[in-house]
């Protein structure tokens, strides 16, 4: 039975360093300046033109030491409501839409003068699933193009944040989302 859960340890600590690790993966993909605007679910590029990527270890440490203001973080993920990194604002639809001057980008650029209050210089954190997900490093995109300067692309997503062992909590607020 002892090895029994030792072998669990092991297997679970197994797929935690891989996913931790996938966020870093190289998957060949070059980064662009245009939002994505059909096949999310793919592999995406190391970086995000105007944004900084940020990885679990990064982040973690950034929302357990003294930020003042505290750190926004974005989750962009469509489909139904799930649970998120804790404190996460639910931004559905913010990474899709058909360019800078679309219905989209304006209800962002609401949201986040609510959010940072008139601060650009507000830091905020955009993510999703994980690697495989453009909605996030369009939503990053679009707040780049608005002109917010700290800017952080989450690119292991939830799926890197579980594999670490991080908490999960009830999303706190949501937008809805344009109609097309």
């Amino acid at each position: 039975m002892r090895n029994i859960s030792r072998w669990m340890v092991a297997g679970a600590l197994l797929a935690a360093t891989t996913a931790s690790a996938n966020e870093d993966a190289d998957f060949g993909v070059a980064p662009v300046a245009a939002l994505r605007q059909a096949d999310f679910s793919a592999p995406t590029p190391r970086t995000v033109p105007g944004a900084k990527t940020i990885g679990t270890a990064e982040l973690r440490n950034r929302l357990r030491g003294p930020a003042d203001p505290p750190l926004l973080l974005f989750d962009v993920l469509g489909g139904a409501q799930h649970d998120s990194l804790p404190g996460a604002i639910w931004l559905p639809g913010a990474g899709r839409g058909n360019g800078f001057d679309d219905a989209v980008q304006a209800q962002l650029e609401r949201l986040l003068r609510a959010a940072t209050r008139g601060d650009s210089g507000r830091a905020m954190v955009f993510f999703c699933q994980g690697t495989a997900c453009w909605l996030s490093y369009n939503a990053a995109l679009r707040a780049a193009a608005l002109g917010y300067r700290e800017v952080y692309w989450y690119r292991g997503g939830l799926e890197a944040w579980i594999a670490a062992g991080g908490a999960l909590a009830p999303l706190r607020l949501s937008w809805r989302k344009p109609a097309p």
